[in-house]
Formats: C-alpha cells, sequence, structure tokens
C-alpha cells in the first residue's frame, strides 16, 4: 500500500511540477509586482486559511529574515499570526471579515496585497482582495487551477496547475520560494 500511495503522490506532484514551466509568463509579472512594491518601501501583505495561513506566515518570514542570503530585511507581513485580532475580530464581527478588516487598518497604495485559496472561493480572501483593491494595492491571488473567484477579484494571480489541494500548496510554494529567491537577489546586488 505504502508504495502504490507513494508513487501516486509523485505523479501527481511532477504532473503539477511540470506544467508551471509553460507558466512563466504568468508569474514574471508577480515578481515584479513584489519588487516595485519593496523598492517604493511598500510591504507584501499575505492572507490565508488553514496551510494557506501557514504559507502566508512562511513567506512574510522568508522575506523579514532572509530566504538564502543576508540582506536587508524586506517587509512581509501575514495577516494571520496576531491571535488577539484574529479571535475579537471573528467573535465580534465574524469570520468573514477577519482579512478586510486588517487590510483597513495596515494596506497603503502601493502594496501588495497577496490572498492565498486553494479553492479560490474563501469568503474572507475575497473580501480582503476586494478591500485591498479599494485602498489602492496590487492584489495578488494564489489559488488552484479552478479558483476563478478570487483570480478574478485580484489584479494579478497565480493559479496552480492542479485541483488535488496538496499539490495547489505545493505549487504555491514553490512559487512563493522563486519571488522570495528574485527580490533577495535584487536586494544582495543593490
Amino acid at each position: 500500500m505504502f508504495t502504490s500511495l507513494f508513487q501516486t503522490h509523485l505523479v501527481e506532484h511532477q504532473d503539477a511540477i511540470s506544467k508551471l514551466s509553460a507558466m512563466s509568463d504568468q508569474i514574471a509579472p508577480l515578481a515584479d509586482a513584489w519588487l516595485t512594491a519593496l523598492k517604493n518601501g511598500k510591504k507584501i501583505i499575505f492572507f490565508g486559511n488553514g496551510g494557506s495561513a501557514a504559507d502566508a506566515q512562511h513567506l512574510a518570514a522568508e522575506l523579514v529574515v532572509r530566504y538564502r542570503v543576508n540582506r536587508p530585511a524586506l517587509a512581509g507581513l501575514a495577516l494571520t499570526t496576531d491571535t488577539s485580532i484574529l479571535t475579537a475580530h471573528s467573535n465580534d464581527f465574524g469570520f468573514e471579515t477577519v482579512f478586510s478588516r486588517q487590510i483597513e487598518a495596515l494596506a497603503q497604495p502601493g502594496d501588495v496585497a497577496l490572498g492565498i485559496s486553494t479553492s479560490g472561493t474563501s469568503k474572507n480572501v475575497l473580501l480582503a482582495l476586494e478591500a485591498a483593491n479599494q485602498r489602492g494595492c496590487v492584489t495578488i491571488a494564489f489559488t488552484g487551477e479552478k479558483g476563478a473567484d478570487c483570480a478574478a477579484e485580484a489584479k494579478l494571480a497565480f493559479k496552480a496547475p492542479s485541483s488535488i489541494t496538496a499539490r495547489v500548496q505545493e505549487c504555491h510554494l514553490l512559487i512563493g520560494h522563486l519571488l522570495c529567491d528574485v527580490v533577495e537577489k535584487a536586494y544582495a546586488t543593490a
């Protein structure tokens, strides 16, 4: 059983990852958006639910601390980490606006707001992207291949080439690391 399951996971992973090479024209603008924001003193704001919340925190940490090399700290912020805000807002107002409220408080024109939703239908991610658009942010959605709702709300989108949640998340992290590497190289050589 293990061997069969192992092979299935590998095949699904390799299938999704192999499709990324044809998507470089869709991914390059994401790197440009990150670079433009950071070079203009703006920040990258990440948000998502569950595993996507973990990815949001992971990518924010890569920017603030470092990805591969020591360089100046870069402004990355995950809206998924402040338990007092998350629980107070969810208790008082509901979970659907937990990210949009933080966007209202923290986002500035020119910031990048990156919503991560493997399904592309998470209501709180959609509302946060909408709020970020209203505040003049560059909005990016990371979704799965069927993530039309979030992708339509965002100015830019990366739709991972899979409908399997785990494979979507693997693609999100790979592209997230790529974007971190692009900006880090720009700052390490500056």
